[in-house]
């Protein structure tokens, strides 16, 4: 994200104002989460122009939270290094320094430490995560219970700054979160998502308070048993998402580009631990365990292979194997065994869960978490309390009366807020944002973490009930990896990550509140990139044409040409293909390429390409490829991403001139095909009429039918050629506009 000068911030904070003609409505700051705040009673603001540098309180440096879910928590000094990044990202100021000082100076952010901090979770418990946040005159004093304390309260000063255009109001605030655990999960067991997705998230997350990244790490399609052979579930799709070189766990990982290796999640726990998220792993069993029956398929129930055999001797010694040998990978100190929808032996489902819970305290000293299944009867040996239960579904459990009356400490995952991604036929496509604001059955208001049940009052424990850890909302990739591209994950959750932080923190954004400030914010997260967003002067973002060339000569005997961006973007290409006369166009073959300096651009967008295509050397080829997607003839029209093929029932007409235009709008992708004499002038695909035929991603549901769902593909931006084709480049023109 390029920074905003202080010009365009004073400009969204009018257009923010004419909304609301302060930032401070009653005792609170319009952010999200809403931040409390007390305004002195002379009023006046603070300009964040005056700020001269971070300073750190040095004699809390190298201080740490040790009372978060963390096992390597980032220290003062770690925090601040990336606050003082994210504020120059955005308002570009290079003079601002970090230093270290043992009292505030005049015109800086003092980052400091409250020892023995009054503030304390709903449940009374004391918080680490509790902050104070002073503005004078004089600059700006941050205090935390902890170091993820400031950094809270970092975030709470960047959007103050955003949505004030840069004019803080001069007062304090007192902030604490309401619950420990505030947060989503993401199931990467039926979709891969590559690790720089993920640390995006939780940039994105982060900005809006959640500390809790839960990730589903191993999963399958549903195994309809009665329609699957047993061959057949053995093939079924099923994943298990991480990969050890190691012999104890050979051959449970088949397809190594599509896991994570050590360095990989380290990379993940890292980037995301640097923004004060804690990832939660998850790895399922015994039931959704398709991946590990495919490994060792003895280790099945006859009667659904995706079921562990618990009874079978060699079961748990398998999954003490597999978590014996990543669990000294995990940052976390929760893990999550999974234990979804089991059907077998509910006295061997609790056997299991307790020794499993047994190894991982014994060998990692972990607490251990499950999704509710079987709420504990005085007939059963029952999962021990010390197991958190993660409620989902009242057909499953009443989080109420069957755990947290039985003393079990339980995670708010009700299904109100599950998104399903894609398709569903019981659940949406997007985070139900309308129940954050009126999610309380009882007065119709807000939506908490203690709120299980939408529509029952009495289900619900009361806001202090200390067995209510927190809320994390799911993402189910129910229908494989063919479903969705990556970025639509995020789309799912783009308004409901921020519209759920804000109730998890225990704000009280209004909806008129949060539609008026979450675009402004939008356009602000720090460290974000999963947009592809490209910047530009007007809707043109790039244009290429046959007044563009510009031959260089690199040595005696090699020319290479500039291509010039008539766009005034100045996102000039290079090509080392030679230029064509008297037509003036560019000649492609398989030893030559146009590059871009470019790399995606996501939604909404219409990319054209002027082509010439003479000839296909292989059937497979790339026309234009980039850093999300490929467009490519398999001889039809396909764009490739996310390791899948959309492909159209159509293909290019070969040596004739063509327009070439992938439009993105929305939700939705579709291409174009429109023949042209190589001097007509280039305009947008958005100027011209012509026919349209849509990508489509095709589902299996569950081996009974099909569904035909749109597919929301970036734009490939950045080589033209040496992709398996012969002919000749015209010109290009990349807009934001479809």
């Amino acid at each position: 994200m390029a920074f905003l000068s202080l010009a365009r911030l004073c400009t969204l904070a009018t257009l923010y104002t004419s909304a609301y003609s302060t930032v401070i409505v009653g005792d609170r700051v319009i952010g999200i989460p809403t931040i409390p705040f007390n305004a002195t009673e002379n009023g006046g603001t603070y300009s964040v122009s005056h700020l001269k540098s971070v300073t750190i309180d040095s004699a809390y440096t190298g201080w740490t939270d040790t009372a978060g879910d963390n096992l390597n928590p980032r220290t003062l000094r770690e925090f601040a290094g990336v606050f003082l990044s994210d504020f120059f990202q955005i308002w570009g100021f290079e003079n601002i320094d970090e230093l270290e000082a043992t009292t505030p100076k005049p015109h800086t952010i003092f980052l400091t430490i409250e020892e023995n901090a009054p503030w304390k979770y709903a449940n009374g418990e004391p918080s680490p995560e509790g902050y104070s946040l002073e503005i004078t005159a004089e600059g700006i004093v941050i205090r935390g219970s902890s170091p993820r304390g400031v950094w809270w309260g970092t975030r709470s000063l960047i959007q103050m700054s955003l949505l004030s255009g840069g004019n803080l109001p001069i007062g304090e605030s007192v902030d604490v979160p309401g619950w420990k655990i505030r947060g989503m999960m993401l199931d990467v067991g039926r979709h891969y998502y590559p690790s720089q997705f993920i640390s995006d998230l939780c940039s994105y997350m982060s900005f809006f308070k959640q500390n809790t990244l839960q990730l589903h790490l191993s999963d399958n399609l549903y195994n309809n048993v009665k329609r699957y052979s047993r061959d057949q579930s053995l093939s079924l799709y099923a994943r298990f998402r991480l990969f050890s070189g190691s012999d104890a766990v050979k051959g449970l990982v088949k397809f190594q580009n599509e896991s994570y290796s050590r360095d990989d999640w380290e990379t993940i726990e890292l980037s995301c631990r640097a923004r004060g998220i804690t990832v939660i792993p998850e790895i399922e069993a015994p039931g959704h365990a398709l991946p590990i029956v495919q490994w060792k398929p003895e280790l099945g129930l006859s009667t659904d292979l995706s079921l562990l055999n618990i009874s079978h001797p060699d079961t748990i010694p398998t999954m003490k194997t597999i978590w014996g040998e990543f669990l000294g990978w995990f940052g976390s100190k929760v893990v999550h065994l999974g234990a979804d929808e089991y059907t077998g032996e509910v006295s061997e489902y609790n056997r299991f869960v307790n020794e499993m819970a047994d190894f991982i305290r014994k060998n990692g000293s972990r607490d251990v978490r499950i999704w509710g299944t079987f709420p504990p009867k005085p007939n059963y040996n029952n999962i021990n309390t010390n197991v958190s239960i993660q409620h989902w579904e009242y057909f499953e459990d009443n989080p109420l009366f069957d755990y947290i009356q039985n003393n079990y400490s339980v995670v708010n995952s009700d299904d109100t807020f599950y998104v399903v991604n894609k398709w569903s036929g019981s659940y949406p496509q997007k985070v139900n944002i309308a129940k954050t604001f009126h999610g309380d059955p009882e007065t119709g208001g807000r939506w908490q973490p203690n709120i299980f049940d939408t529509n029952n009052a009495t289900n619900n424990p009361s806001r202090s009930n200390g067995a209510v850890l927190g809320s994390i909302a799911p993402l189910w990739n129910d229908y494989g990896p063919n479903a969705t591209t990556y970025s639509e994950a995020y789309y799912a959750w783009r308004e409901g990550i921020p519209a759920l932080a804000d109730k998890q923190w225990g704000g009280n954004l209004l909806t008129e509140e949060f539609m008026a400030s979450f675009p402004v914010l939008l356009d602000n997260v720090p460290d974000f990139f999963i947009e592809r967003r490209q910047p530009s002067k007007t809707s043109i973002i790039v244009q290429y044409g046959v007044d563009s060339w510009t031959p260089v000569r690199k040595g005696p005997t090699s020319v290479d040409m500039v291509i010039s961006d008539l766009s005034g973007n100045d996102a000039d290409a290079m090509t080392n293909c030679p230029l064509i006369m008297p037509n003036h166009t560019i000649l492609i073959t398989s030893d030559c390429s146009i590059g871009t300096p470019l790399l995606s651009k996501g939604r909404d967008y219409a990319l054209t390409l002027r082509l010439f295509i003479s000839k296909l050397e292989k059937p497979d080829v790339t026309i234009i490829s980039g850093s999300d997607s490929t467009l490519m003839l398999t001889p039809n029209l396909t764009l490739f991403t996310a390791g899948n093929y959309y492909r159209l029932n159509t293909t290019v007409p070969l040596r004739k001139w063509i327009d070439l235009s992938i439009v993105g709008r929305g939700e939705r992708t579709f291409a174009s095909i429109k023949e042209v004499n190589v001097i007509d002038p280039m305009v947008e695909a958005k100027a011209v009429s012509r026919d349209e035929i849509e990508f489509l991603a095709v589902l299996g549901v569950n081996g009974e039918s099909l569904v035909w769902a749109p597919i929301a593909v970036e734009a490939p931006i950045t080589k033209l050629g040496e992709g398996g084709w012969q002919g000749s480049f015209a010109g290009m023109i990349l807009s934001s506009e479809a």
